[in-house]
């Protein structure tokens, strides 16, 4: 199966390449056109992405492209509640692969904050996030086998207030159930604002995880909330 075969909205883009490496290249290229234009018509651009280690080679080309990165913002759509010095920080995957190069001169506005409770470490992501240019100028996503985007996980307590559109919260925190760890995650209303929304998924299971999410509600499969108009996807074997 490739991605031309699913039954996508019409409004949804798609592309395809032969290999990860080829996405990445792709993929960064794409990012960095769309923060320069957002720096030259604006005076400034955000950028929010995924952590994992999928996006490792994505970060590592993006970090060489060449754009005015002072004027530009990066944050994290969710965060594991860890110090940055831990193996499992989004943050600290950030600085070791994209605030290098020429990337090294962007802001970075992480989402871990020291705090006596997940609830407040949330809370005050969020009052962190005051200071991110909105709406999000570029949104790069990744989905679980679980359909789950950001850490917008199904079955998780706080997931239907994370995705209600009409939510005021920027961050909330939540829990991975198939492997309960405290997280923080950026809510729906804030995600679903950025001006170019891109999903990155690589191999063909999760191609099925996304045919299954296109008949399911956002509460059993998060990522169905974002498969519209402006997505584009970025596929490879």
């Amino acid at each position: 199966m490739a991605i031309s075969d699913l039954p996508l909205p019409a409004e949804v883009g798609s592309q395809s390449f032969k290999d990860a490496a080829h996405m990445a290249q792709a993929l960064a290229e794409r990012v960095a056109r769309a923060l320069d234009d957002a720096v030259s018509q604006q005076g400034g651009a955000s950028l929010v992405v995924s952590g994992g280690r999928s996006p490792i080679a994505f970060f590592e080309a993006l970090s060489t492209c060449e754009l005015d990165w002072s004027r530009v913002q990066v944050s994290l759509a969710d965060e594991r509640w860890v110090d940055v010095s831990d193996p499992d920080s989004n943050e600290g995957l950030l600085r070791r692969h994209l605030l290098q190069n020429a990337a090294a001169e962007a802001q970075l506005i992480g989402l871990s904050q020291p705090a006596e409770s997940l609830d407040q470490a949330a809370h005050q992501a969020g009052q962190k996030l005051s200071s991110l240019r909105q709406p999000i100028d570029v949104l790069v996503l990744g989905m679980g086998s679980d359909g789950h985007t950001a850490s917008l996980f199904p079955a998780s307590p706080m997931l239907e207030q994370a995705l209600d559109p009409d939510g005021t919260e920027r961050c909330l925190p939540m829990l991975a159930p198939s492997k309960p760890q405290q997280r923080i995650t950026m809510t729906y209303p804030l995600l679903v604002s950025a001006r170019t929304q891109i999903l990155s998924i690589q191999g063909s299971e999760k191609l099925e995880t996304l045919q299954q999410a296109l008949s399911l509600e956002p509460m059993q499969m998060p990522i169905r909330a974002f498969l519209h108009s402006p997505l584009e996807i970025y596929w490879c074997p």
